[in-house]
């Protein structure tokens, strides 16, 4: 049987080839890394920061290629946590590789031990598109600080951003240290197929799951950074102006497709009318009325056409089931636009109410008793985040205590991702593992437990066995 080879499939074929030779020269590279020092893992990631800090222009342009970003918002959501990533390990980094000595159980009295912190080897990082650059050398951070070689998967929906973070691969790392290839889905197969010694993905639960199974066959462990609705409570004491632009704007940096940004907002019923006025007012302040915000400098846009299609579906959705929109609505689907939507009154069975949103659409559901939301929040899938705006301790408490999310915050919003020395990661559904600073080390290592003898206590229980060897193993059953 005669087969036709496509261009498209030559390169894939050809990709595929230079995929199998870099991971086969990394892993020389990994062999030799088990013993690199702290100096080595430093001079690796002063040079990515440096050459982060020297292409900050081409970063900023990226961000406004790909999505429309205002440049303030690229340097705060694209820079800066990454640089304060490098410092932090910069700073840290000898005490996190030292071994951590341990106590003797009463059952290994004449021993001693600790944990030696080894790379875990060659590693997978498999970055999204809503923060290109953030969520690859965030992560490749971590990877080098704990002396790995890695190899970084970009989307293909921010072409703009890949080139600048491959400009930057090629000019700091030898392909066998570090290498980035780009491409769509068989790529990004071509990759998973292979016996990777840790991935660390970030994305939607759905392709979480795509990479937890190929990384099963290979046993490889993951680090996976999901999504899911986040929700927002705002309770009767809050101070409302403060959450409504706290909320609205970690809603609406990056026009929404944030994972860890509000999804919904659950509104005590009694300041539900007062919390709306206090966001249309700071819609306007941020972005303009409704019918200016499109010209907006400071509002991002969609990422693309068919994710812009899917938001407005969503929208479309609810409000022929009866929603009523707030403010915004208005949508230009040629330029990626939907400006910053407030929706009331959703019915449960709308299309909004059980997907993640990820663009500017933002549902308002009014309540009267927190039991209620708390038994919504939990019947759902665990969120990545949570937040509650509230001056009452008694409701702060109940909130912490009855529900469970990745991370949380009290009075704010997202500011939980910037929180060098919290893990940041989610739970279940919404992640598995988690990343940043120590975390972030600790997930690209392998905590190698080391016992060293120096009174060998066990030769009393060798075989052959007597009455003496039993009563000395009962003693240790009531004593340890």
């Amino acid at each position: 049987m005669n087969t036709v080879t496509t261009p498209a499939d030559t390169e894939l074929d050809f990709t595929r080839k230079e995929i199998l030779r870099v991971f086969g020269a990394q892993r020389i590279t990994a062999l030799r890394l088990r013993q690199s020092t702290k100096a080595e893992r430093l001079q690796k990631i002063r040079k990515l920061k440096a050459a982060l800090l020297k292409h900050r222009d081409a970063v900023i342009a990226a961000g406004q290629a790909d999505f429309g970003k205002p440049a303030a918002e690229v340097e705060l959501t694209e820079i800066l946590p990454v640089i304060a990533e490098a410092n932090d390990a910069i700073r840290k980094l000898g005490r996190w590789m030292k071994p951590k000595k341990v106590w003797p159980s009463r059952m290994m009295i004449g021993t001693s031990g600790y944990t030696q912190y080894e790379p875990k080897g060659r590693v997978l990082i498999v970055a999204p598109w809503n923060y290109p650059v953030n969520l690859s050398l965030g992560p490749l951070v971590s990877a080098l600080a704990a002396g790995n070689t890695a190899i970084i998967k970009p989307s293909e929906m921010t072409p703009h951003a890949s080139a600048v973070i491959g400009q930057i691969i090629r000019e700091v790392f030898s392909e066998d240290e570090v290498a980035m290839f780009e491409g769509d889905a068989p790529v990004a197969q071509a990759l998973l197929d292979l016996p990777f010694d840790h991935i660390f993905f970030t994305g939607s639960p759905a392709v979480g799951k795509i990479v937890m199974a190929a990384a099963a066959k290979h046993l490889t462990s993951v680090t996976l950074e999901l999504g899911g609705k986040s929700p927002t409570i705002v309770d009767e004491t809050a101070d409302l102006k403060a959450a409504a632009q706290n909320i609205l704007w970690a809603k609406y940096t990056n026009n929404g497709q944030t994972c860890i940004a509000p999804d919904h907002i659950y509104v005590h019923a009694s300041v539900k009318d007062e919390f709306l006025e206090h966001c249309r007012a700071a819609l306007e302040s941020a972005y303009g009325k409704t019918a200016q915000q499109a010209d907006s400098p400071d509002l991002a846009r969609i990422v693309n056409l068919r994710h812009t299609a899917r938001v407005k579906n969503l929208l479309d959705d609810a409000t022929s089931r009866g929603a009523r929109i707030v403010t915004g609505g208005l949508v230009d689907e040629a330029q990626r636009y939907i400006a910053p939507t407030l929706i009331d009154g959703i019915p449960a069975d709308a299309k909004i109410m059980s997907e993640e949103i990820f663009g500017p659409l933002l549902p308002i559901i009014a309540y009267e008793q927190l039991d209620s939301v708390i038994a919504r929040i939990n019947a759902d899938p665990k969120p990545l985040a949570l937040y509650i705006w509230s001056r009452k301790q008694e409701h702060i408490a109940r909130v912490m205590q009855q529900t469970t999310s990745g991370g949380a915050c009290i009075n704010h919003c997202v500011v939980q991702f910037l929180h060098g020395n919290l893990p940041f990661g989610g739970v279940n559904n919404s992640g598995i593992g988690s990343g940043h600073g120590h975390h972030g080390f600790l997930a690209f290592s392998h905590e190698r437990a080391v016992v060293r003898t120096r009174i060998m206590l066990a030769s009393m229980f060798y075989p052959p066995y007597s009455g003496w060897t039993r009563k000395l193993v009962s003693l240790f059953i009531k004593t340890v």
